[in-house]
């Protein structure tokens, strides 16, 4: 690496490793400060979201120790339920895909959603987090609900949510109050299958409340170190809570690939629940990328072979060529290859039309904000940051930092790289600074630091992660350079610009890459809307 930027006061002394040259009197001031942007919420929703924020809100605050594990540390899934009832079970009147994981839960619900929905079904799509407006998190049809839509649905039922929240003395979180809101209004647009994805965990997810009856299919895409402490302290317990999804003699898809004795903890689970498994990082293993491509009026593309085998006799099922994936990356793929698996279970239950073509076209059609995401030409003149190339990608464990690694490492390994980053305080800093630092060599990291959930109380601060930062490079054996500035995210941005542009000693061009959380992502994205 060749040099590491802390952004935290004022500028004070500088070391500086023999081969880098030292940069002085960066001009910071500008009138975007990013940092104090978290979304572009849509005014019409700000009684909305004010109700809900008078309600606990994890994300914001941070989640109890073992909140997410099946034990009497655990949320109380009984008052998820009650809540349910209250509203009348609206999510037993469509079909459900359950989603949990890691990584990757929130891709493999856009390709699936996109699939289904290329194939003539009106689908429902619960995600979270959103990246701008709370919006995102409840579409239809690929559409974020709109703001008059949510706003009808939510004063419809504000009655009972309120009768609820009393008999319940006020403890139903934010997330359980708008999950509710969400299976409530898949009802009433008459939907016929809804992709729900868990927001921590899954045995005692809020939107574990789902039974056997109306669950098409469960998916866990992978099991990660994220949320360790929330979810049990170890990968065995993280995979035993996801797989808490595991309903009774309904079908289950795993992503992976997997530990192999993480594997067997949910293919055991599985037994136990008289439920079969298909693995789809070994059914789709002769999937590929074949290279990046740029499509006019898309940008750019990984044209992919899409292979899904019989686990019977490895003849191919699904053979898709020259499919073009807008979000980038071998992990992007596999989610791909994961939500085409599942297309397929749902085929063979006799209950859905599924074609060849509709999976294409699904695949095709999806991207999501702050997954692999280049800003355009007129995005980047918006930012005061003509003609850099910048990448927006919400990596924030060790999983998705060497994700994002390979994917730099194979598609642009000729690009000269800095990188700008803010990120929550319960992750892995260290783990997360070592992948992108073994095996690229940026010419600089700049650390910021965003709001996360519409506040500070889990970013990290600056000198924090300068510390992990610190802390990776000596243990690779990396130089760095040390220099401080200011807060902003759109400091860090000019002087990520500043850096690539003043940099004359080499003909090849810098790329901008911003990471660490989709908060940044989302403190970028914002600053686009104003």
């Amino acid at each position: 690496m060749r040099a590491l930027w802390s952004h935290l006061s004022a500028v004070s002394n500088c070391k500086i490793c023999p081969r880098i040259r030292r940069i002085s009197s960066v001009n910071l001031t500008s009138n975007r400060n990013l940092s104090a942007i978290s979304t572009t919420e849509d005014p019409e929703l700000s009684d909305f979201v004010e109700f809900l924020e008078s309600h606990k809100n994890y994300e914001k605050s941070g989640v109890p120790k073992g909140a997410g594990t099946d034990s009497g540390e655990g949320f109380d899934l009984g008052r998820m339920k009650r809540l349910m009832f209250r509203l009348q079970n609206p999510h037993f009147k469509y079909k459900v895909v359950h989603v949990a994981g890691t990584k990757g839960k929130g891709s493999t619900s856009a390709f699936l959603s996109n699939i289904l929905q290329a194939g003539g079904y009106s689908v429902g799509c619960y995600s979270s987090p959103h990246i701008q407006s709370i919006k995102e998190r409840i579409s239809c049809n690929g559409v974020p609900v709109s703001a008059s839509t949510l706003n009808d649905h939510f004063y419809s039922i504000k009655p009972i949510l309120d009768q609820s929240i009393q008999e319940e003395n006020g403890s139903l979180s934010h997330f359980e109050i708008l999950t509710g809101i969400a299976f409530s209004l898949f009802e009433k647009v008459n939907v016929d299958i809804a992709v729900i994805e868990a927001g921590l965990g899954g045995a005692r997810d809020a939107t574990n409340v789902i039974e056997s009856s109306n669950l098409a299919a469960s998916i866990i895409t992978t099991i990660g170190e994220e949320h360790m402490a929330a979810l049990g302290g170890s990968l065995e317990s993280i995979a035993e809570a996801k797989s808490g999804i595991i309903k009774h003699g309904r079908p289950v898809v795993l992503g992976g690939p997997f530990l192999p004795h993480i594997e067997d903890i949910l293919r055991s689970k599985a037994a136990s629940m008289s439920s079969s498994v298909t693995l789809a990082s070994n059914i789709g293993s002769s999937s590929s990328v074949k290279g990046i491509i740029n499509k006019n009026g898309i940008g750019l593309c990984q044209s992919c072979d899409i292979v899904i085998q019989n686990e019977k006799d490895d003849k191919p099922i699904v053979e898709l060529s020259d499919v073009n994936l807008r979000m980038l990356g071998h992990h992007q793929l596999q989610n791909a290859v994961t939500a085409t698996c599942v297309s397929l279970c749902l085929r063979d239950q006799g209950w859905w039309r599924v074609t060849y073509e509709a999976i294409r076209i699904g695949l095709e059609n999806t991207r999501l904000l702050g997954r692999s995401q280049f800003l355009t030409p007129k995005e980047t003149e918006t930012l005061q940051l003509s003609g850099a190339t910048v990448l927006l990608d919400g990596a924030h464990t060790k999983e998705s930092a060497r994700a994002l690694k390979e994917m730099i490492k194979k598609d642009f390994a000729e690009k000269r790289l800095v990188f700008v980053v803010a990120m929550a305080s319960d992750k892995d800093h260290v783990s997360f600074a070592k992948e992108l630092l073994s095996g690229l060599n940026p010419e600089a990291v700049i650390l910021t630091e965003a709001e996360i959930g519409g506040g500070k109380v889990r970013s990290t601060a600056c000198s924090v992660l300068k510390e992990s930062w610190i802390k990776a490079a000596d243990e690779l054996g990396s130089g760095f350079m040390e220099v401080s500035e200011n807060k902003t995210v759109f400091g860090s941005l000019k002087l990520a610009y500043k850096i690539l542009s003043d940099d004359t000693s080499s003909s090849e061009s810098g790329m901008v890459i911003v990471t660490g959380s989709l908060h940044i992502v989302s403190s970028v994205l914002a600053s686009l809307q104003h």
